[in-house]
């Protein structure tokens, strides 16, 4: 009887314990986000003197643009309010401003989600408050919210990262940081901790509040396409990626990275499950451009059955995956010769490419910027080669974007190693591309490194060194944007801080290439002896983790 009612007491106290446990880390996880919350609003409230309005301004123009398309296309008003007139001007624009642009300069650079968003808010605005002209920073609310849910689900992404790569690497890794933990402790711990630093992130809530501007909404899709790529479901990594490309279009630079990555596995159909998936998202967003008319919507049954009927019959694996990507293959390929119209690529995404012929664009610490100092351009030949009647030109550009992929190549290799020696630096080599992307190739914003700074905060996942690392790649962040914000506002009591934002550049540009050469170190599965203790034999991750370290022989 008294062993039971120990027994009894002590499975109570557990639970007890487990109980305030679960309160105390939701009452923690409650409490970092009302003080993300709280952060936003104020950066929102004290940002107004300095906010940088053009593109609140592009924005609504080119919503109200669909608005004024439909009531063009209309007969009626009562028709030009519909949802149904309200397409049919979004799925017009593309050809009309093709059709006006002088000498192929659209202005327009919106990639087609993207467009329809804008389009939305616009219309949402003119129906709350009648004849308004501009985008007063008021009426940017519903798009603010749109960005707070942004960050709010990259945070819970990099949580599920951080936690299941930690978790994979625990049986060939411990922890010296926490070592007294669980591994469920352990796991809750680094992935709460990279969430709530990357939910705090300055340079994306000074981005999105601040500027405001609406880059956050392609993290989302990258880290749960991330996530999707770990679980092995490459053709929801595919859709995704193709989802969020359609939001903002430098995502498609570093989409290769999920091709590449089950390429170096020798996972060959892992690749082509993301390519299907891509090509079949694509292809459904676009599709009523590509496909006008029911005998192009036909023919694309009429393609798919086809391979449909092989597929059902042989019993294929990822049939659904290859039948979709066959179908999106057979859309633009019935839509470029029936008729369709492509202008939502060259208008969306070809101009952009070329929009900004700079070598970097306003205050941007990278490689180009260096460049661009030591009197560099974008269009700069490097090399000539004459062919008889071809001639090859190799420019700067071309060249920086030529040693990002082979950057990328690189990442995607060490990946596929980290995986297989399940080292948590898995989350490095997930960070490195946008890093990549921001410190090598040239027509670079100074936002862009935003992205970087938070998928970076995996790092807290991996060790306190790296995770100094993104620290600073986050203040250089805040920083770069900060000064073009100052100085779209020159005031007064600004001019000292611009002069100095402007004076470190150079030092800047060299400190981000330290920080992105150092990731892609680690990225690539090459130990730096200085980062470990003892012998590299016997250490495989810095000494000090907040995540996993190498068991001892």
């Amino acid at each position: 009887m008294g062993i039971r009612s120990f027994l009894r007491l002590r499975i109570t106290s557990a639970r007890t314990r487990e109980f305030v446990r679960s309160v105390l880390v939701a009452l923690l996880v409650a409490t970092i986000f009302l003080a993300g919350i709280q952060l936003r609003h104020w950066i929102a409230e004290n940002t107004r003197h300095v906010r940088y309005q053009h593109d609140i301004v592009n924005g609504f123009y080119w919503g109200s643009e669909v608005l004024a398309e439909a009531q063009r296309l209309s007969p009626d008003e009562a028709s030009a309010s519909s949802w149904t007139g309200f397409f049919r001007g979004y799925f017009a624009l593309y050809d009309q401003v093709k059709g006006e642009a002088y000498e192929n300069d659209y202005a327009l650079d919106y990639p087609p989600l993207r467009l329809l968003a804008m389009a939305i808010w616009a219309k949402h605005v003119r129906n709350e408050f009648p004849g308004v002209d501009d985008g007063h920073p008021r009426l940017v609310n519903p798009l603010l919210k749109i960005n707070v849910l942004c960050e709010l689900l990259s945070a819970l992404a990099i949580f599920f990262l951080v936690r299941l790569c930690v978790q994979r690497s625990s049986r060939t890794t411990r922890s010296t940081f926490l070592r007294d933990l669980t591994l469920n402790d352990r796991t809750l711990v680094c992935g709460l901790a990279a969430a709530s630093v990357a939910w705090l992130e300055p340079s994306m809530i000074l981005d999105a509040h601040g500027w405001p501007q609406w880059d956050v909404w392609v993290l989302p899709f990258y880290l749960f396409a991330a996530l999707a790529a770990l679980k092995n479901r490459w053709f929801c990594c595919g859709c995704l990626l193709a989802a969020g490309a359609m939001l903002k279009g430098q995502l498609l630079f570093v989409a290769p990275f999920f091709v590449l990555w089950p390429f170096w596995q020798k996972r060959w159909t892992g690749a082509l499950r993301v390519l299907a998936g891509f090509t079949a998202t694509t292809a459904l967003i676009v599709s009523p451009w590509i496909l006008r008319g029911p005998l192009a919507w036909i023919s694309v049954g009429i393609i798919a059955s086809v391979p449909f009927s092989f597929l059902v019959k042989y019993r294929y694996r990822h049939s659904g995956a290859w039948l979709a990507g066959i179908a999106g293959s057979a859309a633009f390929l019935i839509g470029a010769f029936t008729g369709g119209s492509f202008t939502w690529l060259q208008v969306g995404f070809l101009y952009g490419s070329e929009h900004y012929p700079y070598l970097f664009i306003s205050s941007c610490y990278n490689l180009a910027s260096l460049l661009a100092e030591l009197g560099w351009s974008l269009k700069d030949s490097l090399l000539s080669v004459h062919i008889g009647s071809l001639d090859l030109n190799l420019t700067l550009q071309w060249a920086l974007r030529l040693l990002y992929l082979g950057s990328l190549v690189l990442c995607a290799r060490g990946m596929a190693r980290h995986l297989r020696t399940r080292d948590p630096r898995m989350l490095i080599a997930i960070a490195a591309p946008w890093l990549l992307m921001f410190a090598l190739l040239g027509q670079m914003h100074e936002r862009y490194l935003m992205w970087g700074a938070v998928v970076s905060a995996v790092a807290l996942g991996v060790s306190i060194r790296l995770s100094i690392v993104h620290f600073i790649i986050s203040v250089v962040s805040t920083a770069m944007i900060m000064h073009v914000m100052l100085i779209d506002k020159k005031l007064d009591s600004t001019l000292r801080a611009i002069d100095v934002l402007h004076s470190i550049r150079p030092y800047a540009s060299v400190l981000v290439l330290g920080c992105v050469a150092l990731y892609l170190w680690n990225a690539l599965a090459i130990p730096i002896p200085t980062f470990q203790r003892g012998s590299a034999k016997a250490v495989r991750t810095p000494a000090l983790s907040l995540g996993a370290e190498p068991e001892e022989a």
